[in-house]
Protein backbone atom coordinates (compact mmCIF):
# COMPACT_ATOMS: atom_id res chain seq x y z
CA UNK A 1 0.00 0.00 0.00
CA UNK A 2 2.81 2.44 0.87
CA UNK A 3 4.82 1.43 -2.33
CA UNK A 4 1.38 2.80 -4.10
CA UNK A 5 0.85 5.82 -2.40
CA UNK A 6 4.47 6.70 -3.27
CA UNK A 7 4.12 5.72 -6.61
CA UNK A 8 0.72 7.88 -7.35
CA UNK A 9 2.49 10.69 -5.44
CA UNK A 10 5.12 10.29 -7.53
CA UNK A 11 3.02 10.99 -10.59
CA UNK A 12 0.87 13.41 -9.56
CA UNK A 13 4.49 15.43 -8.71
CA UNK A 14 6.01 14.31 -12.57
CA UNK A 15 1.53 15.68 -14.19
CA UNK A 16 2.24 18.85 -12.27
CA UNK A 17 5.52 19.72 -13.42
CA UNK A 18 4.54 19.25 -17.39
CA UNK A 19 1.46 22.06 -16.64
CA UNK A 20 1.64 25.33 -17.73
CA UNK A 21 2.30 27.96 -14.82
CA UNK A 22 0.64 31.33 -14.91
CA UNK A 23 1.28 33.40 -12.17
CA UNK A 24 0.30 37.77 -11.28
CA UNK A 25 2.59 40.14 -10.21
CA UNK A 26 1.61 44.02 -9.10
CA UNK A 27 3.98 47.24 -8.50
CA UNK A 28 2.51 49.61 -6.18
CA UNK A 29 2.27 53.46 -8.34
CA UNK A 30 5.41 54.85 -9.55
CA UNK A 31 6.41 58.24 -10.86
CA UNK A 32 5.00 57.73 -14.30
CA UNK A 33 2.48 55.14 -13.88
CA UNK A 34 -0.64 54.36 -11.84
CA UNK A 35 -0.56 50.86 -12.49
CA UNK A 36 1.79 48.46 -13.29
CA UNK A 37 0.35 44.67 -13.73
CA UNK A 38 1.61 41.23 -15.09
CA UNK A 39 0.68 38.03 -16.06
CA UNK A 40 3.12 35.39 -16.60
CA UNK A 41 2.48 32.51 -18.29
CA UNK A 42 5.03 29.37 -19.04
CA UNK A 43 4.51 26.67 -21.13
CA UNK A 44 4.68 22.87 -19.85
CA UNK A 45 7.63 20.65 -19.04
CA UNK A 46 10.94 21.03 -17.53
CA UNK A 47 14.25 22.37 -18.67
CA UNK A 48 15.02 26.54 -18.73
CA UNK A 49 13.32 28.69 -20.43
CA UNK A 50 14.70 30.34 -23.75
CA UNK A 51 13.35 33.51 -23.81
CA UNK A 52 10.89 35.51 -22.74
CA UNK A 53 7.82 37.60 -24.84
CA UNK A 54 6.70 40.84 -23.32
CA UNK A 55 3.06 41.69 -24.83
CA UNK A 56 2.32 45.53 -24.46
CA UNK A 57 -0.97 46.10 -25.96
CA UNK A 58 -2.48 49.64 -27.07
CA UNK A 59 -2.81 52.96 -24.75
CA UNK A 60 -3.54 52.15 -20.96
CA UNK A 61 -5.02 48.88 -22.39
CA UNK A 62 -4.88 45.60 -19.94
CA UNK A 63 -2.90 43.39 -21.79
CA UNK A 64 -3.26 40.41 -19.33
CA UNK A 65 -5.53 38.16 -21.09
CA UNK A 66 -2.76 38.35 -24.09
CA UNK A 67 -0.78 35.25 -22.50
CA UNK A 68 -4.31 33.20 -23.04
CA UNK A 69 -3.83 33.97 -27.04
CA UNK A 70 -3.62 30.29 -28.35
CA UNK A 71 -1.06 32.02 -30.91
CA UNK A 72 1.08 33.30 -28.59
CA UNK A 73 0.93 30.30 -26.12
CA UNK A 74 1.01 27.78 -29.72
CA UNK A 75 4.32 30.13 -30.24
CA UNK A 76 6.00 30.12 -26.81
CA UNK A 77 5.38 26.22 -26.56
CA UNK A 78 7.00 25.53 -29.75
CA UNK A 79 10.34 27.84 -28.75
CA UNK A 80 9.79 27.48 -25.15
CA UNK A 81 9.62 31.00 -24.32
CA UNK A 82 7.92 32.80 -21.51
CA UNK A 83 4.73 35.21 -22.06
CA UNK A 84 4.41 38.09 -19.87
CA UNK A 85 1.33 40.35 -20.48
CA UNK A 86 1.36 44.13 -19.16
CA UNK A 87 -0.83 46.13 -18.59
CA UNK A 88 0.13 49.84 -17.38
CA UNK A 89 -2.07 52.93 -17.15
CA UNK A 90 -1.21 56.28 -16.23
CA UNK A 91 -2.36 58.64 -13.57
CA UNK A 92 -4.70 61.37 -15.01
CA UNK A 93 -3.02 64.52 -16.58
CA UNK A 94 -4.06 66.95 -18.85
CA UNK A 95 -2.84 64.82 -21.99
CA UNK A 96 -4.02 61.62 -21.74
CA UNK A 97 -3.39 61.09 -25.32
CA UNK A 98 0.53 61.27 -24.46
CA UNK A 99 1.36 58.21 -22.48
CA UNK A 100 3.82 59.14 -19.48
CA UNK A 101 4.23 55.01 -19.11
CA UNK A 102 5.85 54.33 -22.31
CA UNK A 103 8.89 56.60 -20.69
CA UNK A 104 10.22 53.73 -19.33
CA UNK A 105 13.39 55.01 -17.91
CA UNK A 106 11.14 57.18 -15.10
CA UNK A 107 9.79 53.59 -13.08
CA UNK A 108 7.89 51.34 -15.63
CA UNK A 109 10.85 49.58 -17.07
CA UNK A 110 11.79 49.43 -13.69
CA UNK A 111 8.74 47.74 -12.51
CA UNK A 112 8.90 45.63 -15.38
CA UNK A 113 12.20 44.33 -14.63
CA UNK A 114 10.80 43.86 -10.71
CA UNK A 115 7.73 41.53 -12.16
CA UNK A 116 10.75 39.11 -13.93
CA UNK A 117 12.94 39.06 -11.08
CA UNK A 118 9.70 37.69 -9.10
CA UNK A 119 8.29 35.55 -11.45
CA UNK A 120 11.90 34.06 -11.65
CA UNK A 121 11.67 33.31 -8.10
CA UNK A 122 7.97 32.11 -7.81
CA UNK A 123 8.13 30.26 -11.17
CA UNK A 124 11.11 28.10 -10.16
CA UNK A 125 12.90 29.23 -13.29
CA UNK A 126 15.73 31.58 -11.94
CA UNK A 127 16.66 32.34 -15.77
CA UNK A 128 13.67 34.76 -15.68
CA UNK A 129 15.17 37.50 -14.25
CA UNK A 130 17.94 37.00 -16.85
CA UNK A 131 16.25 35.87 -20.87
CA UNK A 132 16.51 38.18 -23.14
CA UNK A 133 13.22 39.80 -23.92
CA UNK A 134 11.27 39.80 -26.93
CA UNK A 135 8.89 42.82 -27.32
CA UNK A 136 5.43 42.95 -29.19
CA UNK A 137 2.61 45.86 -28.70
CA UNK A 138 0.36 47.93 -30.46
CA UNK A 139 0.20 51.38 -30.34
CA UNK A 140 1.13 52.76 -27.04
CA UNK A 141 2.95 48.92 -26.49
CA UNK A 142 4.93 49.49 -29.59
CA UNK A 143 6.16 52.60 -27.65
CA UNK A 144 6.60 51.23 -24.91
CA UNK A 145 9.23 48.76 -26.75
CA UNK A 146 11.28 51.39 -28.30
CA UNK A 147 11.40 52.72 -25.74
CA UNK A 148 12.59 50.05 -23.43
CA UNK A 149 15.35 48.50 -25.97
CA UNK A 150 16.70 52.45 -25.95
CA UNK A 151 16.63 52.40 -22.13
CA UNK A 152 18.08 48.56 -21.65
CA UNK A 153 19.33 47.48 -24.80
CA UNK A 154 21.09 44.38 -23.39
CA UNK A 155 17.76 42.98 -21.97
CA UNK A 156 16.35 43.53 -25.96
CA UNK A 157 16.94 40.50 -28.37
CA UNK A 158 14.37 42.12 -30.59
CA UNK A 159 11.50 44.36 -30.42
CA UNK A 160 8.74 45.89 -32.67
CA UNK A 161 7.09 49.88 -33.14
CA UNK A 162 3.64 49.23 -34.31
CA UNK A 163 2.44 52.34 -35.52
CA UNK A 164 2.10 54.36 -32.35
CA UNK A 165 2.64 57.85 -32.22
CA UNK A 166 4.32 59.67 -29.16
CA UNK A 167 7.88 58.73 -27.85
CA UNK A 168 10.49 60.09 -25.94
CA UNK A 169 13.67 59.15 -27.60
CA UNK A 170 15.51 60.04 -30.82
CA UNK A 171 18.19 59.30 -31.58
CA UNK A 172 18.79 55.89 -29.37
CA UNK A 173 22.39 54.67 -27.95
CA UNK A 174 24.98 52.33 -30.47
CA UNK A 175 24.38 49.21 -28.00
CA UNK A 176 20.16 50.05 -28.95
CA UNK A 177 20.72 50.51 -32.67
CA UNK A 178 22.03 46.80 -32.75
CA UNK A 179 19.01 45.62 -31.57
CA UNK A 180 16.98 44.11 -34.71
CA UNK A 181 13.94 45.91 -35.11
CA UNK A 182 10.78 46.31 -36.95
CA UNK A 183 8.48 49.42 -37.25
CA UNK A 184 5.37 48.93 -38.56
CA UNK A 185 3.41 51.60 -40.45
CA UNK A 186 -0.25 51.60 -41.68
CA UNK A 187 -0.66 53.36 -45.00
CA UNK A 188 -4.30 54.46 -43.75
CA UNK A 189 -3.22 55.16 -40.28
CA UNK A 190 -3.19 59.20 -39.18
CA UNK A 191 0.16 60.85 -40.54
CA UNK A 192 1.06 62.01 -37.10
CA UNK A 193 1.78 58.33 -36.22
CA UNK A 194 3.59 57.87 -39.92
CA UNK A 195 5.33 60.40 -40.17
CA UNK A 196 6.81 60.10 -36.50
CA UNK A 197 7.53 56.61 -36.96
CA UNK A 198 9.11 57.21 -40.18
CA UNK A 199 11.08 59.90 -38.78
CA UNK A 200 12.83 57.68 -35.69
CA UNK A 201 13.43 55.34 -38.24
CA UNK A 202 14.97 57.46 -40.64
CA UNK A 203 17.74 59.09 -38.22
CA UNK A 204 18.66 55.63 -36.32
CA UNK A 205 18.74 54.21 -39.32
CA UNK A 206 21.22 56.41 -40.89
CA UNK A 207 23.35 56.33 -38.16
CA UNK A 208 23.66 52.34 -38.39
CA UNK A 209 20.82 51.00 -36.75
CA UNK A 210 20.01 47.04 -37.51
CA UNK A 211 15.93 48.49 -38.38
CA UNK A 212 13.44 47.72 -41.27
CA UNK A 213 10.59 49.60 -41.71
CA UNK A 214 7.46 48.29 -43.01
CA UNK A 215 4.43 49.77 -44.05
CA UNK A 216 1.13 47.49 -44.70
CA UNK A 217 -0.63 50.09 -47.45
CA UNK A 218 -4.23 48.97 -46.67
CA UNK A 219 -3.92 49.02 -42.67
CA UNK A 220 -4.95 52.24 -40.31
CA UNK A 221 -4.75 51.84 -37.12
CA UNK A 222 -4.80 47.99 -36.33
CA UNK A 223 -2.45 45.20 -36.05
CA UNK A 224 -2.82 43.93 -39.31
CA UNK A 225 -0.29 41.31 -39.95
CA UNK A 226 2.13 42.53 -38.17
CA UNK A 227 1.90 39.96 -35.40
CA UNK A 228 2.73 37.52 -38.01
CA UNK A 229 6.07 38.85 -39.55
CA UNK A 230 7.05 40.35 -35.69
CA UNK A 231 6.71 36.10 -34.87
CA UNK A 232 8.98 35.52 -38.25
CA UNK A 233 11.62 38.17 -37.09
CA UNK A 234 11.51 36.66 -33.10
CA UNK A 235 12.29 33.21 -34.38
CA UNK A 236 15.14 34.55 -36.70
CA UNK A 237 16.59 36.33 -34.03
CA UNK A 238 16.35 33.20 -31.45
CA UNK A 239 17.81 31.05 -34.71
CA UNK A 240 20.76 32.99 -34.64
CA UNK A 241 21.82 32.14 -31.02
CA UNK A 242 22.54 34.85 -28.19
CA UNK A 243 26.60 34.88 -29.24
CA UNK A 244 25.45 36.01 -32.91
CA UNK A 245 27.31 39.67 -33.34
CA UNK A 246 24.80 40.93 -35.91
CA UNK A 247 26.37 43.59 -38.59
CA UNK A 248 24.83 45.45 -41.25
CA UNK A 249 27.23 43.38 -44.16
CA UNK A 250 25.20 40.18 -42.91
CA UNK A 251 21.81 40.26 -43.25
CA UNK A 252 19.71 41.86 -46.33
CA UNK A 253 18.60 45.24 -47.05
CA UNK A 254 15.23 46.27 -48.08
CA UNK A 255 14.33 49.29 -50.76
CA UNK A 256 11.40 50.82 -49.37
CA UNK A 257 10.98 52.41 -52.90
CA UNK A 258 11.26 49.22 -55.01
CA UNK A 259 9.96 46.31 -52.76
CA UNK A 260 12.63 44.36 -53.23
CA UNK A 261 15.74 43.29 -51.36
CA UNK A 262 19.38 41.84 -51.89
CA UNK A 263 21.92 40.59 -49.77
CA UNK A 264 23.62 44.05 -47.96
CA UNK A 265 26.79 42.83 -49.07
CA UNK A 266 26.18 42.86 -52.38
CA UNK A 267 23.79 45.77 -52.26
CA UNK A 268 25.22 49.71 -53.48
CA UNK A 269 24.99 52.48 -50.40
CA UNK A 270 21.74 54.33 -50.91
CA UNK A 271 21.20 57.89 -50.97
CA UNK A 272 17.91 56.88 -49.10
CA UNK A 273 16.46 54.94 -46.17
CA UNK A 274 16.53 51.09 -46.55
CA UNK A 275 15.29 48.43 -44.09
CA UNK A 276 17.55 46.23 -42.86
CA UNK A 277 17.00 42.12 -42.37
CA UNK A 278 18.74 39.82 -40.49
CA UNK A 279 17.70 36.67 -42.83
CA UNK A 280 16.26 35.59 -45.85
CA UNK A 281 13.08 34.11 -44.14
CA UNK A 282 12.08 37.51 -42.86
CA UNK A 283 13.06 40.03 -45.92
CA UNK A 284 10.62 37.56 -47.70
CA UNK A 285 8.06 38.17 -45.10
CA UNK A 286 8.39 41.91 -45.15
CA UNK A 287 8.33 42.17 -48.68
CA UNK A 288 4.79 40.33 -48.44
CA UNK A 289 3.50 42.49 -45.98
CA UNK A 290 4.89 45.36 -47.97
CA UNK A 291 3.55 44.62 -51.33
CA UNK A 292 0.17 43.52 -49.52
CA UNK A 293 0.76 39.25 -50.89
CA UNK A 294 -0.04 36.58 -49.29
CA UNK A 295 2.58 34.37 -47.36
CA UNK A 296 2.78 31.06 -44.50
CA UNK A 297 5.94 31.40 -42.53
CA UNK A 298 6.22 27.73 -42.60
CA UNK A 299 6.89 28.74 -46.38
CA UNK A 300 9.10 31.30 -46.73
CA UNK A 301 12.45 29.30 -47.02
CA UNK A 302 15.23 28.66 -44.62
Amino acid sequence: MLRMLVLAGALVSLAAAFQSTILEETAPPGVNYDKAEFRLWRPSGEGPLRATIVLVPGSNGDGRPMVDEPFWQNFATRHKLALIGCHFADKKHDQQFIEEYVNVSQGSGQALLNALESFARRSGHPELERTPLLLWGMSAGGQFNYEFAAWKPERVAAFVVNKGGIYYTALVSQAARKVPGILFTGGKDLEFRTSTIAGLFALNRRAGALWAIAEEPSAAHVVGRSRDVAAVLFEEVLALGPSKLLAERDGFRGDIKAKIFQPAADAPAPDYPTSWLPTLRIARAWQALVTEKPFDSTELGP
